[in-house]
């Protein structure tokens, strides 16, 4: 996988700029966690950021989802990451990534993508843009569109095998 062609879904606050902190307990809230099954997660997705209690309604396979700084800090819920492989999602973009989040959604096979330089205003919910994952470019129409943090080769190795453990 070199490119990712998605379909961007943007979680922006009242005030036009992408929200941050949005910690695992409102990408999967807590009172979930009794969910074992993958394919009944995505349902709940986000349904505790408000503002976007109606995600997993609006969303559609193939989007990536794009946020602010810090997304997914706090504790370390695997069904915050599963969610958004239940709806069919093809990533998460972001300005950074809480610690334990980054490191479940790498191990999970499923496209983290550290967002370097990209003009916040011009993400709307619904554009397609195209993610280069080896160079880190970002392209909207064809014409750059900013940079990410190129994938490392063990992150590329992890999505290709569809997660970690698939490694072995």
């Amino acid at each position: 996988m070199s490119k990712i062609k998605a379909e961007i879904f943007v979680l922006k606050d009242n005030g036009g700029d992408l929200v941050n902190d949005i910690d695992t307990d409102m990408i999967f809230h807590n009172k979930y966690l009794s969910i074992v099954d993958i394919r009944q997660m995505g349902q709940y997705s986000l349904d505790n950021l408000e503002g976007y209690e109606d995600f997993a309604k609006r969303a559609k396979p193939g989007m990536v989802v794009v946020a602010g700084e810090n997304f997914g800090a706090g504790s370390s819920r695997q069904q915050a990451v599963d969610c958004f492989i239940s709806l069919g999602l093809q990533g998460v973009a972001a300005k950074s990534f809480g610690a334990i989040y980054k490191r479940n959604i790498i191990n999970s096979g499923f496209p983290m993508i550290e967002l370097l330089d990209i003009d916040p205003a011009s993400l709307e919910t619904g554009r397609e843009l195209v993610f280069d994952t080896e160079t880190g470019e970002i392209s909207d129409g064809g014409k750059p569109a900013g940079h990410f943090k190129k994938f490392s080769t063990v992150q590329r190795d992890i999505i290709e095998k569809k997660g970690l453990l698939n490694c072995f």
